[in-house]
């Protein structure tokens, strides 16, 4: 199977959860809060904007593409944000979703590379339409196990930064790094790095 097919079928398989419509509202839901914070001091106004904003996204999205559960993956996101923040009472937890997906996404990487089941292996095998042969290719299993640590590598350092910021209580820092380190960018860049590392790996059928 070429990368190219490859590459096609991964999109696909992220379009099927949403795609990057579903990344914009996770980002556009933060930047809200945090901005509708900063602007008006009260914490569930800010959850209003931020679940106001997803709503209108969610809204076009269903009108425009018929796209019914993608659109409420985002809408829950944003509510479970809303409904910790508002019920405390404390900004920085609408960012706890957040710090807590840094966590436990960077233990279920590591996991996986430690039983030598590799997330990143998994993920692109499915893509392809196999099943489990790659494990029985030492050259493919190892460079998913990099791509693998990759993640778990900005997992660790995201969870690093959060964590003290969210305990600290210090709100604009913490909005912006968990959409920087948390969100969109830094997984962007994870992504960009694996593509290039399995861009020239030979595709070795079992």
């Amino acid at each position: 199977m070429s990368f190219n097919l490859l590459t096609r079928k991964s999109l696909s398989l992220f379009a099927a959860v949403g795609g990057w419509r579903t990344v914009v509202e996770g980002v556009a839901s933060r930047v809200l809060f945090l901005v509708a914070y900063l602007v008006t001091g009260q914490v569930l106004t800010s959850a209003l904007v931020a679940v106001g904003g997803v709503v209108v996204f969610a809204v076009v999205r269903v009108f425009t593409d018929r796209k019914y559960w993608q659109a409420a993956i985002g809408l829950a996101i944003v509510g479970v944000s809303a409904l910790l923040a508002g019920s405390s009472g404390h900004a920085v937890d609408f960012y706890l979703p957040a710090v807590l997906m840094q966590a436990g996404g960077g233990v279920v990487f590591l996991v996986s590379m430690l039983v030598r089941w590799p997330v990143i292996g998994l993920v692109v095998e499915a893509a392809r339409g196999e099943r489990f042969g790659w494990r029985r290719d030492p050259v493919r299993r190892r460079r998913y196990q990099l791509c693998t640590a990759i993640f778990v590598a900005k997992s660790a350092v995201a969870t690093a930064v959060l964590v003290p910021l969210y305990l600290a209580e210090q709100v604009t820092a913490l909005g912006i790094a968990a959409t920087l380190i948390g969100g969109a960018p830094a997984a962007g860049a994870c992504i960009y790095l694996c593509w290039r590392m399995l861009r020239d790996a030979p595709q070795v059928d079992p």
